[in-house]
């Protein structure tokens, strides 16, 4: 029997690709990793931070509800504190997190808007 090992990358549905793409560098530290365009025609820009990867995949017809996806932070007020000062849309106010093991005792989260209303949530 096989075993999954980790979840390979998060999609996106996005408006528009670049400002998404750039919203992701600018703010997260993401950088471009490989673009495609599938035979329908549909493009493509993958992302990497560290071993994540995230797809933006450019589609006008869907919009994006009930979903949401969680970046961890070594310094979680300095990026609170950074995405608040580049005026990126809070959703939810900083507030104590459970510990779901030790390392994250005492963390925090905070939950923020994507360009496309996908929410972002930090921890740390």
């Amino acid at each position: 029997m096989a075993n999954f090992l980790r979840i390979d990358h998060i999609a996106l549905h996005v408006r528009d690709l670049n400002t998404s793409r750039e919203f992701y560098k600018s703010h997260f530290g993401f950088s471009d990793y490989y673009k495609q365009v599938t035979a329908s025609g549909i493009e493509i820009y993958y992302m990497k931070l560290g071993d994540t990867i995230l797809e933006l995949v450019g589609r006008h017809d869907l919009k994006i509800e009930g979903f949401h996806w969680c970046m961890e932070t070594d310094d979680f007020d300095a990026a609170v504190s950074q995405l608040e000062k580049n005026k990126v849309k809070l959703i939810q106010e900083p507030h104590p997190t459970d510990a779901r093991e030790p390392r994250e005792q005492g963390w925090k989260r905070a939950v923020f808007e994507g360009p496309d209303g996908e929410h972002v949530e930090i921890r740390g």
